[in-house]
């Protein structure tokens, strides 16, 4: 269970200009040099997985770019 002032340094941490969002690994590694509690890594690891944002963009959402188009350049 996460408590109001770890959910705050989780949004801090995640949502800042500075950190534009990083993954839970990410986060994890960059926040345990600063900060530790009970079950830290699995909190971090579910904050990540609520965020809209990160969700949108995760890879397995994005279209395939497909294979690449040979172009033609002009002699």
């Amino acid at each position: 269970m996460v408590d109001g002032l770890q959910e705050r340094i989780m949004e801090e941490a995640h949502s800042s200009r500075y950190s534009i969002h990083p993954g839970s690994t990410k986060m994890y590694r960059d926040l345990r040099e600063v900060y530790w509690w009970n079950g830290m890594k699995k909190g971090i690891s579910e904050f990540v997985a609520k965020c809209p944002n990160c969700q949108q963009v995760k890879v397995e959402h994005q279209k395939p770019v497909g294979l690449a188009q040979r172009i033609e350049l002009p002699e």
